[in-house]
Protein backbone atom coordinates (compact mmCIF):
# COMPACT_ATOMS: atom_id res chain seq x y z
CA UNK A 1 0.00 0.00 0.00
CA UNK A 2 1.04 3.95 -0.74
CA UNK A 3 1.91 4.91 3.08
CA UNK A 4 1.98 8.65 1.39
CA UNK A 5 -1.98 8.33 0.42
CA UNK A 6 -2.75 10.96 3.53
CA UNK A 7 -0.18 13.19 2.76
CA UNK A 8 -1.42 17.06 2.37
CA UNK A 9 0.05 18.00 -1.38
CA UNK A 10 0.44 21.27 -2.49
CA UNK A 11 -0.72 22.18 -6.44
CA UNK A 12 0.47 25.29 -8.22
CA UNK A 13 -1.82 28.11 -8.99
CA UNK A 14 -1.96 29.50 -12.05
CA UNK A 15 -0.79 32.87 -12.15
CA UNK A 16 -2.26 35.57 -15.07
CA UNK A 17 0.51 37.19 -17.33
CA UNK A 18 -1.21 40.18 -16.45
CA UNK A 19 0.33 41.58 -13.19
CA UNK A 20 1.89 45.02 -13.86
CA UNK A 21 -0.21 47.88 -13.20
CA UNK A 22 0.55 49.07 -16.92
CA UNK A 23 -0.99 46.26 -18.60
CA UNK A 24 -4.10 45.61 -16.15
CA UNK A 25 -4.34 49.36 -17.07
CA UNK A 26 -4.56 48.87 -19.96
CA UNK A 27 -6.93 46.40 -20.25
CA UNK A 28 -9.24 47.79 -18.21
CA UNK A 29 -9.00 50.77 -20.63
CA UNK A 30 -9.65 48.91 -23.65
CA UNK A 31 -12.76 47.30 -22.25
CA UNK A 32 -14.27 49.85 -21.10
CA UNK A 33 -13.85 51.73 -24.59
CA UNK A 34 -15.29 47.94 -26.07
CA UNK A 35 -18.52 48.86 -24.06
CA UNK A 36 -18.71 52.08 -25.61
CA UNK A 37 -17.55 53.93 -21.98
CA UNK A 38 -15.56 56.68 -21.71
CA UNK A 39 -12.78 55.13 -19.96
CA UNK A 40 -10.75 58.30 -18.17
CA UNK A 41 -14.07 59.05 -16.40
CA UNK A 42 -14.72 55.39 -15.41
CA UNK A 43 -11.51 54.98 -14.18
CA UNK A 44 -11.37 58.17 -12.40
CA UNK A 45 -15.01 57.09 -10.66
CA UNK A 46 -13.30 54.08 -9.52
CA UNK A 47 -10.41 55.69 -8.05
CA UNK A 48 -12.69 58.90 -6.42
CA UNK A 49 -15.06 56.27 -5.00
CA UNK A 50 -13.53 52.77 -4.49
CA UNK A 51 -16.60 51.55 -6.31
CA UNK A 52 -15.94 48.61 -8.49
CA UNK A 53 -18.93 49.20 -10.04
CA UNK A 54 -17.39 51.86 -12.31
CA UNK A 55 -15.17 49.56 -14.51
CA UNK A 56 -17.15 47.16 -16.51
CA UNK A 57 -16.81 43.27 -15.65
CA UNK A 58 -16.34 42.72 -19.59
CA UNK A 59 -12.99 41.14 -20.77
CA UNK A 60 -12.48 40.46 -16.57
CA UNK A 61 -12.14 43.67 -16.17
CA UNK A 62 -13.47 44.87 -12.64
CA UNK A 63 -11.90 41.56 -11.39
CA UNK A 64 -8.40 42.77 -12.72
CA UNK A 65 -8.44 46.46 -11.37
CA UNK A 66 -9.40 45.33 -8.08
CA UNK A 67 -6.22 43.03 -7.80
CA UNK A 68 -4.83 47.16 -7.83
CA UNK A 69 -4.49 49.19 -4.74
CA UNK A 70 -6.13 52.60 -5.76
CA UNK A 71 -3.07 54.51 -4.94
CA UNK A 72 -0.94 52.02 -6.84
CA UNK A 73 -3.43 52.81 -9.65
CA UNK A 74 -2.47 56.56 -8.79
CA UNK A 75 0.86 55.82 -9.09
CA UNK A 76 1.30 54.69 -12.41
CA UNK A 77 -0.66 57.26 -13.88
CA UNK A 78 1.79 59.76 -12.18
CA UNK A 79 4.68 57.72 -13.32
CA UNK A 80 3.74 57.25 -17.22
CA UNK A 81 2.66 61.10 -16.99
CA UNK A 82 6.30 62.13 -15.74
CA UNK A 83 7.74 59.62 -18.20
CA UNK A 84 5.97 61.53 -21.06
CA UNK A 85 6.93 64.40 -19.88
CA UNK A 86 10.72 63.64 -19.70
CA UNK A 87 10.87 62.17 -23.00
Amino acid sequence: MNSRLGDTRQYPVPTSETNSPEEILRKVYDALKAKGYDPITQIVGYILSGDPTYITSYNQARSLIRRLERDEILEELVRSYIRQLEA
